[in-house]
């Protein structure tokens, strides 16, 4: 199938026939999801751009409701709509969409303008404007971003084309047609600037300049400003008499292809459009040099490049660009004369003349560049400056573009989209330069995105990386990059001498520091995904005022990078970096500050997580989740039993709450391993939520804690975890004896407690729970009710979340279905907010149970559905185990027992471990295989209200 939303929104078949898509709204969704073919669109984006800002109450359902419906319309034979944990998925190649055509096209037709080939760029240029119908996303409503966006590449496109036209020499036909582009675009100046060139070609000068005129006229009277510098010069060469194109620039030939940065490539353009003075920054092997170049060949006019990185001292910086100009000392207005300094010499020289010059490399001559820069681009009007540096030159109205690595895929990305992103699509061309029959294929795609991830996308070190295929495999390559600067020792022998190595470049920006500096940067190593300023200051272990300073410096030199108040350092500088930390011997120090401090962090935040805070707090722990594994793990290396423990347990409500199961439980049991099968003396609840934690993943033979009752005895003081009871309770399931027991339980815990809201809502939602089961629905309901203002006092969502899941049911087997949805309802807006996969399984398990019970089939079994993939994700066997087993019964009740008979299968061998919810879903399984059996002999399947 090909689709089309450059215009209406139409379904097209191979052999040409449209496919009817149905309504406004139905197009509209198909549009939405052909936005982002291919990749997962977000139910909340999906009902933005179906139903605004204000959403029917139901939207969720009515989303599902349209996205069957757009499934029966089309094919059967190719239904590329898929369900995702996170929304929905247009599983279709964007080629086969006409918008990735068209910028597909688009950009082909831009390089091959770029390089001079003009029939390939108009012929491809043509092909790509063909694709157009009418407006963009045309039904679609929300979407006005991305439709000025696509329209204004078209645009482009066309202004591209009519370059290529231009070189081939076909003035005459493009007269009338920009004279109605001109009428419908009257700001766009290169369009103004084209049908200038082409009037002049055609010795229709007059017109031409007219044409500036009411240009000008019209930019005074709409913005109030004076045409640019590139229609200007376009006028000026007329009034000269001859059209021109832009003199040949002086800058560096190139042997390879360009590569990514589009988007800086169009913020450098404009800044220079607007700005004298701009500085590309970044660290060493980030393209500053080839952006640089890239940009300066788009100019008009005169362009110089100075290449500074081989000068010893800074006072050869005005003789270097003295060189570049073509200029001797004594050969500029009159003699050298004694005391003329080569500064005044080139201001003479540039004083008039209209230049773009490109200093390039400027960090290890930083004060003398940004003199001169001074002095020139005051004295000298006409003047702007391009420089590339690792840290700003610090004068007033300079503009800065930082650069870092190229664009990485997300996790999960295909091998069919990989090389959509820049830094995979440079590791393949610079593969191809060397081993010509590379390709991304699923069997090496994981390696190729490992490589390029661990490289931060550093155009340098990829390209170094690449040219390793010569003699090794791709997964070789990747296998070493442990030792990445050894690997990484050979490159282009005509480039300077730091850039043939990764280490070489790394070396040059370390000489640049000072002491101060060089402590930070190899202090700052010990952090795993970035540092606030707090405890980036606390770790470092240095005076506030020298830190700041020195930490600054280290941004302003690129060796540190800042977002979002965080510092990072990029991988490969980072590896540099703790090489100076070990030869230090710092290392074992370092690493203890960075434990204590996330131990404390992690404590803290633990704390706020059962309060009204706990979002801020969950996003809090969010950002420095690396940091708190990494100290996990190196106190474990370590055998700081105490420490590695205690993490465990500060980290085991966050990790439930986030649906970490799978990496919690590795992350616990290799602490266990470190404790030994019984509890060290004084970490017996440390103990405990290892072997708790642990046994989330599966894990092998595992010590016996026995009932929550002995958990609780074995406690010397009141647990600082109080999630341990929750894990105890759901591990153990309820006392034998139910209720009264329950109330034992918490009798001794006020005991060992004292006063506490949110052990107390946990108590009455476990009673509740329990009297549920037991068939005292009254009962259970008020305890309940207990359990959730006690939670909603708190402010603990998740909580209130697990206790109106339990009301949710209780209200189903009263048969009270409209009572139970509503509780669903706010269950599941709570849990969306959490952002747990583990939680929203279970919820949409519970939803499922429920829907099946009233008899909504269709969508019971969609909810089953999303929480299988939601608890695969999340590592939930016995939520695995349940999804399945809901699946199975939905297909028992419509008939199908093979189905059922396979889906109870495969449910026994998910992984059931030996807590009591896995035991009690392993029952009800059991049970299920019966009434399957039972309805197979029947030769009839039972009512929903049986299931």
């Amino acid at each position: 199938m090909r689709f089309r939303i450059l215009g209406p929104t139409q379904v097209v078949l191979a052999d040409g026939r449209e496919v009817p898509v149905g309504g406004p709204r139905l197009r509209a969704l198909l549009t939405l999801l052909l936005l982002d073919a291919g990749r997962v669109v977000s139910a909340e984006r999906l009902i933005d751009g179906l139903y605004g800002e204000h959403p029917p109450r139901g939207a969720a359902n009515a989303l599902q409701s349209q996205v069957s419906r757009l499934r029966q319309a089309l094919p059967a034979e190719h239904d590329p709509i898929e369900l995702h944990p996170a929304g929905y998925r247009l599983a279709v190649d964007p080629d086969d969409v006409d918008a990735y055509r068209f910028e597909r096209l688009a950009d082909a037709g831009r390089r091959a303008l770029g390089g001079g080939d003009w029939p390939r760029a108009a012929a491809v240029l043509r092909e790509a404007l063909e694709l157009w119908r009418g407006p963009a996303l045309a039904d679609a409503t929300g979407v006005s971003a991305q439709a000025a966006r696509l329209e204004e590449l078209r645009l482009a496109a066309i202004e591209d084309r009519v370059d290529a036209d231009l070189a081939l020499g076909a003035h005459a036909a493009l007269v009338a047609e920009l004279r109605e582009l001109v009428v419908a675009h009257p700001l766009r100046e290169r369009l103004r600037g084209q049908l200038m060139r082409a009037l002049a070609a055609l010795d229709r000068t007059a017109e031409a300049l007219a044409e500036f005129e009411d240009a000008r006229h019209t930019l005074a009277e709409e913005l109030g400003v004076d045409p640019s510098a590139e229609l200007a010069a376009v006028h000026l060469a007329l009034l000269r008499g001859a059209e021109r194109g832009p003199a040949e620039p002086a800058l560096p030939s190139q042997l390879t292809t360009f590569v990514g940065r589009e988007e800086e490539l169009t913020r450098v353009g404009s800044l220079l459009g607007e700005r004298r003075l701009v500085t590309l920054t970044g660290p060493g092997g980030a393209g500053k040099t080839r952006l640089a170049i890239e940009a300066a060949g788009r100019v008009d006019g005169e362009v110089r490049f100075v290449e500074l990185a081989g000068l010893a001292d800074g006072t050869d910086v005005p003789q270097a660009v003295l060189s570049a100009l073509g200029l001797r000392d004594a050969g500029l207005r009159a003699p050298a004369e004694p005391g003329r300094q080569t500064t005044d010499r080139l201001v003479e020289a540039l004083a008039e003349r209209r230049l773009l010059l490109v200093l390039d490399n400027c960090e290890h001559v930083l004060v003398d560049t940004a003199r001169l820069a001074a002095r020139l681009l005051s004295a000298c009007p006409a003047l702007r400056v391009l420089a590339t540096s690792r840290e700003p030159l610090g004068l007033a109205g300079e503009a800065l573009c930082p650069l870092s690595g190229l664009t990485l895929p997300p996790l999960g990305a295909s091998a069919r989209n990989a090389d959509d992103y820049a830094a995979v699509s440079l590791f393949v061309q610079r593969a191809v330069d060397v081993a010509p029959d590379f390709t991304v294929t699923p069997a090496n795609v994981e390696l190729v995105l490992r490589i390029c991830r661990s490289l931060d996308g550093l155009p340098l070190a990829i390209e170094l990386a690449a040219a390793r295929l010569r003699a090794l495999s791709v997964a070789e390559v990747a296998a070493r990059l442990d030792d990445r600067f050894r690997l990484l020792s050979t490159g282009n022998r005509a480039v300077s001498p730091r850039h043939r190595t990764l280490r070489a470049v790394v070396e040059w920006s370390w000489d640049l520091l000072d002491d101060a500096e060089r402590r930070v940067a190899r202090r700052l190593t010990v952090f795993a995904g970035g540092a606030t300023l707090e405890a980036a200051g606390q770790v470092c272990d240095l005076p506030t005022a020298e830190f700041v300073d020195a930490l600054t410096g280290l941004v302003d030199k690129s060796f540190v990078e800042m977002t979002g108040g965080r510092y990072r350092m990029l991988e490969t500088v980072r590896a540099f970096c703790a090489e100076r930390l070990a030869e230090a011997g710092e290392a074992d120090q370092l690493r203890r500050a960075h434990t204590a401090y996330f131990l404390g962090f992690a404590w803290t935040a633990s704390e706020h997580l059962r309060c009204a805070e706990q979002l801020h707090w969950l996003r809090l722990l969010d950002a420095e989740r690396d940091n708190l594994h990494a100290a996990l793990r190196r106190a474990t290396a370590a055998g700081d039993t105490s420490d590695a423990a205690g993490m465990v347990a500060a980290l085991s409500f966050y990790w439930w709450l986030r649906g970490m199961r799978g990496e919690g439980a590795r992350l616990a049991a290799d602490v266990l391993d470190l404790l030994g099968p019984e509890a060290p003396p004084g970490l017996s609840e440390e103990f405990a939520l290892c072997v708790y934690n642990a046994s989330l993943g599966g894990s092998g033979q595992l010590p016996s804690l026995g009932t929550q009752q002995s958990v609780i005895h074995s406690l010397d003081r009141p647990p600082r975890q109080p999630f341990l009871l929750y894990l105890s309770g759901i591990s153990t399931g309820p006392p034998s004896d139910g209720a009264p027991d329950v109330d034992e339980l918490m009798g001794e815990l006020r005991r060992l407690v004292g006063p506490d809201a949110w052990i107390d809502a946990l108590g009455a939602m476990g009673i509740g729970s329990a009297l549920m089961w037991r068939g005292e629905w009254e009962r259970a309901g008020t305890m309940l009710a207990t359990a959730l203002d006690g939670f909603r006092s708190t402010g603990d969502r998740w909580g209130s979340m697990i206790t109106l899941g339990a009301l949710g049911e209780l209200a189903a087997w009263q048969g009270d279905p409209q009572t139970a949805g509503v509780h669903m309802d706010q269950a599941m807006e709570l849990v969306e907010a959490l952002g747990s996969a583990v939680d929203q399984a279970d919820m949409l398990r519970t939803r499922g149970e429920i829907r099946l019970r009233a008899g909504d089939l269709a969508a019971a079994h969609d909810d089953f559905a999303a929480a299988l993939l939601l608890a695969q994700r999340g590592g939930a066997p016995e939520f695995v185990a349940s999804a399945r087993l809901g699946l199975a019964q939905v297909a028992r009740v419509r008939g199908d027992l093979a189905a059922a008979r396979r889906f109870c299968e495969e449910a026994l061998t998910s992984g059931l471990t030996g807590w009591y919810v896995g035991e009690a879903t392993r029952a009800e399984i059991a049970l299920t295989l019966k009434e399957i059996t039972e309805a197979e002999k029947a030769g009839a399947p039972p009512s929903a209200d049986g299931a």
